[in-house]
């Protein structure tokens, strides 16, 4: 007969990089005064399996030796549960390290178990005090941990500046952001041993006071302790996987980037990109309109082995850009495949016209990675390919027309000019950096001395009144700007030459700028109105995507047809078909995407 209900400690024992610690042998020599009641060995191999169970009559206790994590099993993580569940029924958990100094390991192992103990366990075992129908509630609350440390070489753990070691565990705790909240207290027991015998003396005073605090757990019968393990075995007891979790998981080399659309993370390798290798991932993606990421495939073509992309366009590829626009609007979008030609048009027949889908094409969702192409659609662009044309045909007459233009605009200006000023025919570089005149450089007079220069050199205005400007700021070239040029008296009277003429033209060019100005502003809304929905607004592109240098008057911005952003004339020269995009003639591309072969 049991005087009073026995009292149940568990003795779980682990370390990850090490074994032959002695689990068996401590709770042998603490509790039982050194006679092998748990079974020890000196081979390499654990000869503790499963869960061994045996009473203490002299302090009237359950012991438990349980198998250390390090010991041979098919599944580890199944091991590993079988350890929580014991944990959770016991009164006192002793932990033991012969760790010179307590290793990262202890602290996370701890404090995983003890964040699931109140995830899963706390529930479960108030569910199975009132369904059982014992005579007192299991505790909810977990066991005390005792941490017993054993060194060597180094010394244990000391108070330090009024602090106890327990309280340095605690904040060992927290500054590795794990949870210790399970446990009931919390002990820190440690002995430096210099020979071969370890003292247990202090671990079996600090497990006894565990033992004989009855405020947070009572004395429970043989059979409660028993049939709360038997409860809890049973509901947690599902197959789990084998595989356990990598020291060096993949996220530590792989990119971080996600898909936009389902959220699966790519699998390449970290900085990929700068490789030209696109983001990718194995596991397939959900469609979403906002990305419109469902591609087609020409059916013909995949049941003959070969996989054709076909995108949605305005017009085939034989077609002209304005007779491709016309048969858009009259028999709709076209579905080209490169080996099939044209194998669909949405509005072919008067009714009747079947969805794609069901006839010519079969359909696959294509992630979207961020700062990737998003729309695969080329019927969008088709106001765009309207613009392109009229601003073709604009560039190709200003282009060839701008030497004669530009030639009858400086006789002109020169039959006007004032009689100091150098003709237009004798300025070929600028007069102070010296920069060559190209054919659409623009040249400068200055008010003051009636030489040529650049816009950059003669940025200044101030009245030039000895001249016949009058009091009216005027265009002055930097060096007559710092050196305040001016003449006085008889010879301001001999250098007027009352520029009236220039003065006139110059008020008739300001106001035909004005007018085109504000033609300029519907056009620039026509224009953004117009582009595709993948092309980054204009309003939003303050320097070229590839090169970073800011736009301005003199760099004019230009859109890749292959990814959207905005570039500079100098990276993005080449021009090349887009077909994945509806683009199936030579049109601009930026280097970046002709290197990625992105077209």
């Amino acid at each position: 007969m049991i005087r009073r209900p026995p009292r149940s400690t568990l003795f779980p024992y682990t370390t990850l990089f090490r074994s032959g610690e002695g689990k068996s042998y401590t709770l042998n020599h603490s509790f039982f005064s050194g006679r092998e009641v748990f079974k020890t060995s000196a081979l390499q191999s654990s000869c503790t399996l499963g869960i061994w169970t045996a009473f203490d009559s002299e302090r009237n206790i359950v012991v438990l030796d349980t198998e250390g994590l390090l010991g041979i099993s098919a599944n580890q993580n199944r091991r590993t549960r079988l350890l929580l569940k014991v944990l959770a029924i016991s009164d006192v958990v002793i932990y033991r390290t012969r760790a010179e100094r307590l290793h990262n390991d202890l602290f996370q192992f701890l404090g995983d178990a003890s964040l699931a103990y109140l995830r899963h366990f706390t529930k479960e075992l108030r569910a199975t005090s009132e369904r059982c129908g014992f005579g007192g509630r299991l505790s909810t609350l977990g066991p005390a941990l005792v941490i017993f440390h054993e060194t060597q070489h180094t010394k244990p753990l000391m108070k330090e500046g009024g602090v106890s070691c327990e309280e340095q565990i605690k904040q060992r705790f927290q500054d590795m952001n794990c949870n210790y909240d399970a446990f009931s207290a919390i002990q820190y027991v440690g002995v430096r041993t210099s020979n071969q015998t370890t003292k247990f003396d202090s671990l079996v005073d600090a497990v006894g006071r565990h033992l004989n605090d009855v405020t947070v757990r009572s004395p429970r019968q043989p059979a409660v302790v028993y049939h709360a393990l038997q409860t809890l075995n049973g509901k947690f007891s599902g197959d789990i996987e084998e595989s356990t979790a990598s020291t060096f998981p993949d996220q530590y080399f792989t990119c971080s980037s996600r898909c936009l659309s389902c959220g699966v993370r790519c699998q390449n390798s970290m900085n990929h990109c700068s490789d030209n290798i696109s983001h990718g991932a194995d596991s397939k993606c959900k469609y979403q309109y906002q990305f419109d990421n469902r591609i087609f495939h020409c059916k013909f073509c995949h049941e003959q082995g070969r996989d054709e992309m076909v995108v949605p366009k305005t017009s085939s590829s034989n077609d002209s850009t304005w007779l491709g626009l016309a048969k858009y609007a009259w028999s709709g979008y076209v579905l080209e495949c490169p080996s099939c030609g044209i194998i669909y048009r949405s509005r072919q027949y008067w009714y009747g016209n079947r969805d794609p889908v069901e006839t010519v094409v079969r359909t696959e969702i294509e992630h979207v990675w961020p700062g990737g192409s998003t729309v695969l659609q080329g019927t969008q662009n088709a106001a765009q390919k309207v613009l392109d044309s009229v601003g073709y045909i604009s560039n190709t007459v200003t282009s060839i027309s701008a030497g004669p233009t530009k030639m009858l605009t400086g006789w002109m200006a020169d039959r006007i000019a004032p009689l100091y000023w150098v003709p237009n025919a004798e300025i070929s570089h600028c007069g102070i950096c010296r920069q060559e005149f190209g054919v659409s450089d623009k040249k400068h007079h200055c008010r003051a001395c009636g030489h040529g220069f650049c816009d950059t050199c003669s940025n200044h205005f101030r009245p030039v009144p000895w001249r016949g400007w009058g009091q009216t700021p005027v265009r002055v070239c930097k060096r007559c700007n710092e050196s305040g040029n001016s003449v006085t008296g008889d010879a301001a009277a001999g250098l007027s030459d009352e520029p009236t003429a220039r003065w006139v033209g110059e008020i008739l060019h300001n106001t035909v700028g004005t007018v085109v100005s504000a033609i300029d502003y519907p056009l620039g809304i026509i224009k953004d109105n117009a582009r595709p929905a993948y092309w980054i607004p204009d309003e939003d592109i303050k320097e070229c995507h590839l090169c970073h240098s800011a736009f301005s008057s003199k760099l004019t911005k230009h859109h890749c047809r292959a990814c959207g952003q905005g570039v500079c004339d100098s990276c993005s020269p080449e021009m090349k078909p887009v077909p994945r995009r509806g683009w199936d003639h030579p049109v601009r591309v930026c280097k970046q995407c002709i290197g990625k072969n992105a077209l």
